[in-house]
């Protein structure tokens, strides 16, 4: 007789519609996560696509002011709005929530867990056709959450080049294999920088083991980014949308739109 497995997923708003829901994940702080899903984001609405991102880093949102979000998310008896960028990307974070953006989140794993399981069951979210969930790094509490309680279609882990990294996105790659969730494949960032002056480029932080990564796991190499300030000047301006270049995460935003054809 086979055990009864506890279902912990939980129903989105009602008046909620979501296509594709794309974790994205790292083992480790600091590689560049939330930048990636911002480009993600914006990438997939270039091609026309309606782009949701649910920030569920609660305790380090930085989705808001890559965008340049300033105004704070409304809601009525019916559920919360998530706050719409230039382009048209719905957004929601603990950010557009709290008075002052620099409040800091001090609560417990559990309480962070169940405001990200809010964004999903209290935000109207319409007619999304892509939402990228913007996951703080490791492998806890909401992490847990997120694959347990939303219909993940696929995670992407976003890396980078030193060592240490390999066993930590080992660690982020086996507990989506285990939480039964498909790895689209890994991105790294911060692969190198190409210098202005000379064209050459040149690995700042050592060489790459994201193709030994990739091997060792079956997984996809989706995109090699470098180190761009220019990129970096723009999120702390909020103007991700207008100054990122989206040839870089071209071969993911191709990948995730064959995958959109397919439920066509």
């Amino acid at each position: 007789m086979a055990e009864n497995v506890e279902d912990f997923s939980v129903q989105p708003h009602e008046l909620s519609s979501i296509k594709k829901v794309i974790g994205v994940i790292s083992g480790k702080g600091g590689v560049g996560k939330s930048l990636v899903t911002s480009m993600l984001a914006v990438a997939m609405n270039r091609r026309g696509y309606h782009s949701a991102i649910l920030d569920a880093d609660v305790t380090g949102p930085s989705i808001p002011k890559a965008f340049g979000i300033k105004e704070k998310a409304t809601g009525n008896e019916m559920g919360i709005f998530p706050i719409q960028s230039k382009t048209g990307i719905d957004i929601m974070s603990i950010n557009l929530l709290l008075q002052n953006d620099t409040d800091p989140v001090i609560w417990r794993g559990p309480l962070i867990a169940g405001s990200v399981k809010q964004f999903w069951t209290e935000v109207i979210w319409s007619d999304v056709d892509f939402m990228f969930i913007d996951m703080p790094p490791g492998t806890g509490d909401v992490p847990l959450t997120v694959f347990q309680s939303i219909p993940v279609d696929g995670i992407i882990i976003v890396t980078s080049p030193q060592e240490l990294v390999s066993m930590i996105v080992s660690k982020a790659a086996k507990m989506a294999e285990m939480m039964n969730i498909p790895i689209i494949g890994l991105v790294e960032n911060m692969s190198y920088f190409k210098c202005p002056d000379n064209n050459k480029e040149y690995k700042i932080f050592g060489d790459s083991h994201i193709d030994e990564i990739a091997y060792k796991h079956n997984l996809k190499v989706l995109a090699k980014l470098p180190i761009d300030p220019e990129i970096s000047a723009a999120c702390d301006r909020g103007l991700i949308e207008e100054l990122y270049d989206a040839a870089w995460l071209e071969p993911v935003a191709q990948i995730l739109e064959e995958e959109m054809e397919e439920i066509k």
